[in-house]
């Protein structure tokens, strides 16, 4: 790979992987916090009771560490290759 591809592969891992996972690691989070916050009016997919609140959160934040393990391994593999080539 070249200088241009790696760079390529950097931003195209960022924006489509480590955006949305940090994303959902602050957005699982809430909907965790929420669902122990007493009196919290919580309505997850039609769903009331806090316990989904936080079961949706916590699946969330693994969905979200997952998305940004995916980018961090596909921007170090492509930084590996370049110094590789060099």
């Amino acid at each position: 790979m070249n200088k241009n591809t790696v760079t390529i592969v950097t931003i195209l891992a960022i924006l489509l992987c480590g955006c949305p996972g940090l994303f959902s690691l602050c957005f699982g989070g809430m909907f965790a916090l929420i669902g122990f916050v007493p009196g919290a009016d919580i309505d997850v997919f039609g769903s009331s009771d806090p316990a989904s609140a936080v079961t949706f959160g916590i699946g969330a934040i693994c969905v979200g560490i997952i998305f940004l393990l995916i980018a961090a391994g596909a921007v170090i593999l492509a930084r590996r290759k370049q110094q590789e080539m060099y």
